[in-house]
């Protein structure tokens, strides 16, 4: 299965917290970078899940998910990651 990733760059789990949902609502498109309240949201297309799972396993990378939509969220450095699952595209 692959998801769907969106970077959020920013290193403030407050900012990201406040915008989350406002980015799922108008996601940017892939390789196309928006600015919500002063943030770069970029749509980072497609990744594999093995993708996630190597991630998850770095000492470095803060994993968050969200069960009811399975969501993921990744966080490293100065980004988070919302990774959704792609087939969900169509809503």
């Amino acid at each position: 299965m692959t998801m769907k990733c969106i970077s959020v760059y920013t290193n403030s789990f407050e900012l990201f917290s406040d915008i989350f949902e406002q980015v799922l609502e108008s996601p940017p498109q892939e390789n196309e970078d928006i600015l919500v309240e002063g943030v770069t949201v970029s749509g980072s297309g497609d990744v594999p899940e093995q993708y996630i799972e190597r991630m998850r396993q770095k000492p470095e990378v803060v994993v968050m998910k969200e069960k009811e939509r399975n969501i993921m969220i990744l966080q490293h450095g100065n980004v988070f990651e919302i990774c959704l699952p792609a087939e969900e595209e169509a809503v």
